[in-house]
């Protein structure tokens, strides 16, 4: 018998689009003979089609496990992940402390922190008080602008001045509340795909180069200018520090299932530097995260396997826990 897989897409983020792309390609790779794929479409306005997922146990009884392929706000933040825990469903991916933490950029930045893992100096405005003259005074220029929670690099900017940072602010305040400020990092973009519950494995990395100042929006989903190293150019011993970080990173948010981890490697001084965790990576056409498990020697539909296999053992041993006296 057939398993069935619901795979969510869409959402109301400003990652919408990238959503379908990525759930296209995780349902294209679900082998036809093993997954009875039963697509969700979330539309921008939140509206669920065919019908919205019941917060209830046993009332969705057509579906095995559920594949969120939600990038961003409202599908990787741990709000669809605490639906699918009430529906009493399996899925794939980080449950809802995982996604929550990663999802919000300081937080994220401060278990790093607790846990002795390397994070960029950073400051944290919010909306409603934007000091560019206090942070000017903080770092030196150029600096990166980023909402706390979003991903794509959307509303993400690096500013060479005061007037640059002023105008960064504004936008990335557009997109949320808070608003992260680093010092920009002179060096190399990596990436890193961990894959495991209690056991995490970490991929070789891979290496960005941007076709424009950093890799935004556009350099990642429109332009197809970028370039990718894999694996990345960096000696074997930076190398496996870097594994070892991606998984310590992991297992300080307490990630399970899958998360691709970003490194920002510094020129001047060899230094690695965690940027963020992605607990609901990319699965397009041109995404690193199923492509450095590739290399490995782990293909995108056994990937998907392992995946749904890891949901449905994390499942079962939640099962084993009592909730009632």
């Amino acid at each position: 018998m057939k398993l069935r897989v619901a795979v969510l897409q869409g959402g109301r983020s400003g990652e919408h689009e990238i959503s379908l792309r990525s759930a296209k390609s995780i349902m294209e790779a679900m082998d036809a003979s093993r997954y009875e794929v039963v697509p969700f479409t979330i539309s921008k306005e939140g509206m669920w089609s065919p019908r919205p997922i019941l917060p209830e146990p046993s009332a969705n009884g057509d579906i095995d496990v559920v594949f969120p392929a939600l990038h961003g706000t409202f599908g990787e933040d741990g709000t669809v992940q605490g639906l699918l825990e009430l529906a009493d469903l399996p899925y794939v991916g980080a449950g809802v402390l995982a996604s929550s933490l990663s999802m919000d950029k300081e937080m994220m930045k401060r278990v790093c922190q607790a846990r002795g893992l390397p994070v960029v100096e950073y400051a944290v405005l919010s909306r409603s008080s934007l000091d560019t003259a206090g942070v000017c005074k903080r770092f030196s220029f150029p600096m990166f602008v980023k909402p706390a929670n979003l991903g794509s690099s959307v509303g993400i900017s690096k500013a060479h001045n005061c007037a640059e940072l002023d105008a960064a602010l504004e936008l990335a305040a557009q997109f949320d509340r808070k608003i992260i400020v680093e010092r920009a990092i002179v060096g190399q973009e990596l990436e890193c795909a961990v894959l495991g519950n209690d056991e995490p494995v970490a991929a070789i990395p891979c290496e960005i180069l941007p076709s424009r100042e950093f890799y935004d929006y556009e350099d990642k989903y429109l332009l197809d200018q970028a370039k990718i190293e894999l694996p990345a150019r960096i000696s074997p011993e930076k190398t496996e520090e870097l594994r070892r970080l991606a998984v310590e990173c992991y297992r300080a948010v307490e990630c399970s299932g899958m998360a691709r981890v970003d490194f920002l490697l510094e020129s001047a001084t060899g230094a690695l530097y965690i940027n963020e965790i992605n607990t609901i990576p990319g699965f397009t056409s041109i995404s690193m995260y199923p492509k450095m498990w590739e290399h490995a020697g782990l293909p995108m539909p056994r990937l998907i396997d392992r995946l749904i296999e890891l949901a449905l053992e994390r499942h079962a041993a939640k099962k084993a826990t009592r909730f009632t006296r």
